[in-house]
């Protein structure tokens, strides 16, 4: 028996507002399980908090680790223009010293220079709603789900004839109605 496989070669194109941000064609191994448990760890903090009564560094690290999980999954030309955090100099804030992928990254790097710096996010804004519908396509997408079928299937089984005729005995349960139309007695 033979089995042919296809597997993607281009990337997933999302199209969102005046952008189009592209994801790897496929994800290989653990990488996908890898990004996805490590949001989920970062949410399960969040899970058992009020959102009325979380601060909004916690707020702002669920927002980044929804970020940084998307990104993960992009294209490296991608990434960078959705995720971006640059150093500048504090004297000449046009002088961009360094870029990187997450606040962490950035904030890390600008503690070994010597002149005063600032770290300004760069980063393609989006509302909530376009983020978390992108989280949930590339859940989707990378999942497994999205290959499945949409419509009926040449392969499935057929339903089973509807021919005869029905049946006129009576039916054991009293709020079923007589074959003849009269009400079953109570």
């Amino acid at each position: 028996m033979d089995i042919k496989i296809s597997l993607n070669t281009e990337p997933h194109k999302a199209e969102v507002g005046p952008h189009t941000l592209l994801f790897q064609p496929e994800i290989f191994g653990g990488e996908f399980l890898d990004t996805y448990n490590r949001l989920q760890e970062v949410q399960k903090e969040f899970s058992d908090a009020d959102f009325e009564t979380m601060s909004g560094d916690q707020l702002r690290n669920l927002y980044q680790e929804m970020r940084n999980f998307l990104c993960r999954l992009m294209t490296p030309e991608s990434a960078a223009e959705f995720s971006r955090f640059v150093i500048v100099a504090v004297a000449d804030r046009s002088n961009v010293l360094e870029e990187f992928r997450t606040r962490e990254e950035a904030e890390s790097h600008a503690k070994e220079i010597k002149t005063p710096t600032a770290i300004e996010d760069k980063s393609m804004r989006l509302p909530d709603r376009a983020l978390i519908q992108l989280m949930e396509w590339v859940v989707t997408l990378y999942g497994g789900t999205s290959a499945r079928p949409t419509g009926s299937s040449s392969g499935s089984a057929r339903s089973s004839s509807k021919t005869g005729t029905r049946g006129k005995g009576a039916s054991r349960s009293r709020a079923s109605i007589r074959a003849s139309g009269t009400s079953a007695p109570s």
